[in-house]
């Protein structure tokens, strides 16, 4: 049986909702939905920025999981206007262009009206 391995942040809500940033099991690593909060866990306005802070957390958890952005297979992105889809592009080229997972953009509301995103990815490595 492969080891289950739990990867946690510095979220408060990751007890107190009962989830863990990512979760290891073999060649996968499952991130968690993660929003854009800056290091002080502020939202910035701009939706880029919250785009970059977010995909930022997602590399620093991959590799403390010992996983690279370069090993997303899957990536689903949530946003809360259509019209950010062009505005976050800049950020999402950077952190995958050459990578190119699978990806899903949704509209939806999110928790918290001050973020405008939230990125899940799937990595694997074999």
């Amino acid at each position: 049986m492969t080891e289950r391995r739990l990867i946690s942040g510095s979220s408060p809500y990751e007890p107190k909702l009962g989830y863990s940033r990512a979760v290891v099991q073999g060649d996968w690593c499952f991130v968690a939905g993660t929003t854009g909060a800056d290091a002080s866990g502020q939202f910035p306005e701009d939706p880029l920025e919250q785009a970059r802070n977010a995909l930022k957390t997602i590399r620093a958890t991959l590799e403390s999981a010992s996983f690279a952005m370069c090993d997303v297979v899957r990536a689903n992105y949530i946003i809360t206007d259509a019209n950010l889809a062009e505005v976050i592009a800049p950020a999402l080229g950077e952190a995958f262009g050459d990578i190119r997972p699978a990806a899903t953009m949704i509209v939806a509301g999110l928790v918290n009206p001050a973020m405008k995103i939230e990125i899940e990815v799937t990595a694997f490595k074999g």
